[in-house]
């Protein structure tokens, strides 16, 4: 555990293991927006680093123990480049890229702008910018302005995760009749402000390094077949793995199917 410092107020928190194997990748971990270095922590992280695989886990400005200046638009360029000073800093060998949901964004936007990778993780990220996707983004800012978080979770997690998950996790959720407004300083509320600036028109032709796409087909938010296609078609170097049974948030619902997914992944880098 350690913090790089950028200045006055502002660091990022990060937790970087080096690859005890000669052959071994450092899977780099790009988190979605209200995530942490937990989620990655919690099952997926070990098993890398016990295959002898380099683990490198952060959480951006705004998230858990990074900091952010009063004024700092936490948005999505700010993000990547947060990633690449990070990168700088540790060196990491072979390192791969992984980014859940926005977080894939991210990634790719560090690969473009000069960060060096030998490959690329997108989970659940290939979506096509319009109205809908607009829709989406506003609707979960409003709910967090209304109601914080809680509501933002209850909304949106029925169509976010697989059944079974949600079998399981119902009893922790709608526990409550009223809601507490975000904190419109806190980062959290920054960080789904800000996305809205994201640019999802890039230029997938030039991610030419080797690339894996995992969906869970049971994401009833962001998945769109048609645009999932369309997208890994123009990928010059990808192959793709379909999951029924997960929605959204394949680390915490399937984190076995992803770990034997990147051990497999890390052979062709």
């Amino acid at each position: 555990m350690a913090t790089l410092e950028l200045g006055p107020q502002n660091s990022i928190y990060y937790e970087y293991a080096a690859p005890t194997s000669p052959e071994g990748c450092t899977f780099v971990f790009f988190n979605a927006l209200t995530g942490s270095t937990d989620m990655w922590n919690a099952a997926i992280a070990p098993q890398l680093q016990k295959a002898g695989h380099g683990t490198l886990l952060f959480n951006f400005r705004g998230q858990a123990n990074s900091t952010f200046a009063p004024g700092t638009r936490l948005n999505p360029q700010l993000i990547s480049d947060d990633a690449q000073k990070l990168l700088k800093e540790i060196i990491p060998p072979k390192p791969v890229f992984v980014g859940l949901s926005i977080g894939g964004l991210f990634a790719a936007y560090t690969y473009l702008n000069g960060a060096d990778a030998s490959g690329l993780v997108f989970l659940n990220t290939l979506r096509r910018d319009g109205a809908r996707l607009r829709w989406i983004n506003d609707a979960t800012v409003l709910y967090a302005k209304v109601g914080g978080m809680d509501l933002l979770k209850d909304c949106m997690f029925p169509l976010l995760f697989d059944e079974e998950w949600l079998a399981v996790n119902r009893k922790n959720f709608m526990t409550r009749e009223t809601y507490e407004p975000i904190d419109r300083q806190s980062g959290h509320y920054f960080l789904l402000d800000h996305s809205r600036d994201g640019d999802w028109d890039i230029p997938y032709e030039k991610l030419d390094l080797p690339t894996l796409v995992v969906t869970g087909l049971a994401d009833h938010v962001f998945y769109k077949e048609a645009h999932v296609s369309e997208l890994f078609g123009r990928l010059p170097n990808a192959k793709r793995l379909d999951i029924p049974n997960a929605g959204h948030m394949i680390p915490v619902e399937k984190p076995e199917i992803l770990i034997e997914a990147f051990l497999d992944f890390s052979k062709t880098v």
